[in-house]
């Protein structure tokens, strides 16, 4: 018998954004979900618009299991985790072990296919780097949901998330901020 998916279906207990008073809910199920979409669209736009070469079903699927370890630790608020080098450095010890508790429940007749989606291969570091900005456009995604709900609290993380995303010099992240963004600051109405 393997708890491997019971575990995961747990993500929809995970609440994102423990900090923050939000007008809807997020849970790190869905969260997961709109990182491998968007994700996905990177490595899309990358190879297609920025002669890129990379695997999008792939970028997707470690986009999918991203954020799996919080099932076990939870979501630990940003601010908490990088509050100095020494917290976001064990930190990241334990979110390793949390991976491999989980990954340890898989039946070991499959086992191997899920290795690097728990742990990063060699060959994946682009793919990875996809994956972590299209993390950080859903925060900024859920900033603007916010903002456009009323909720001021998220205009700090707004502007924050925001910079560090454009830190990050990455077209496809300028054309999707650029193309897709704009929509979530409109209502139903607006955007038929």
């Amino acid at each position: 018998m393997s708890h491997f998916f019971s575990y995961l279906s747990r993500m929809k207990y995970i609440q994102r954004w423990g900090l923050m008073r939000n007008t809807l809910p997020e849970n790190i199920q869905e969260h997961s979900l709109q990182v491998a979409m968007v994700a996905h669209a990177l490595a899309v736009l990358r190879n297609k618009k920025f002669g890129g070469k990379v695997d999008a079903n792939r970028t997707a699927l470690l986009a999918m299991y991203h954020d799996c370890s919080e099932v076990i630790t939870g979501d630990l608020a940003t601010p908490i985790k990088c509050f100095n080098p020494e917290i976001k450095k064990e930190y990241k010890k334990i979110e390793h072990l949390a991976a491999e508790k989980i990954f340890q429940m898989i039946p070991k007749e499959i086992a191997e296919e899920y290795r690097d989606l728990f742990f990063a291969a060699d060959g994946d570091v682009e793919l990875h780097e996809l994956v972590k900005a299209a993390d950080k456009l859903c925060a900024y995604l859920k900033c603007l949901e916010e903002l456009q709900a009323g909720n001021s609290g998220f205009q700090k993380a707004e502007r924050s998330i925001m910079a560090s995303l454009m830190k990050m010099n990455l077209p496809e992240v300028t054309y999707f901020v650029e193309t897709f963004t704009p929509s979530f600051s409109l209502t139903l109405d607006e955007l038929n």
